[in-house]
């Protein structure tokens, strides 16, 4: 049986400060059935007030799952997840990692910092778009995510 889940729009947060990567996170967003709403941002101190629903963000609403890269203009990644996963109203919100790096000691960083998984972009276009529809698959319709009042 579907739940309340099926008809409410999932919210994405994309934090991703490459233009290129960006188009094609919508385009392959987009062209899943799933029923889910992007949001955007560039870099590490707007994802912390977006998440915070602080300045222009103060009507956005919680995201359901976090896409960040880990490096970002002022404030990076690394920083950002930190603070998410030892906020108690955000610390719950699945954090996928998704960057070009695939260095062991950011891996090794990105689990310590309690990031959910770890996914390095691929560089071809059809593998990028792979991976996006991947992500989508696992997150949004095989794992149950708590609603944004569990969150609180």
């Amino acid at each position: 049986m579907l739940g309340v889940r099926a008809f409410k729009p999932i919210d994405i947060l994309l934090v991703e400060d490459s233009a290129g990567d960006i188009d094609l996170a919508k385009a392959a967003f987009e062209d899943c059935k799933i029923n889910n709403v992007l949001h955007v941002v560039t870099d590490g101190e707007a994802a912390l007030e977006f998440l915070r629903r602080a300045g222009k963000y103060k009507t956005v609403p919680r995201p359901d799952l976090i896409l960040l890269d880990l490096n970002l203009p002022k404030k990076d990644g690394r920083e950002v997840l930190a603070e998410v996963k030892t906020d108690e109203d955000l610390k719950r919100i699945p954090v996928v990692v998704l960057t070009s790096s695939s260095s062991e000691a950011d891996i090794l960083k990105s689990y310590n910092l309690h990031a959910n998984c770890f996914i390095t972009k691929p560089i071809d276009l059809l593998q990028f778009i792979n991976v996006i529809k991947s992500i989508e698959d696992f997150w949004l319709t095989i794992v149950k995510l708590p609603n944004g009042e569990g969150r609180k």
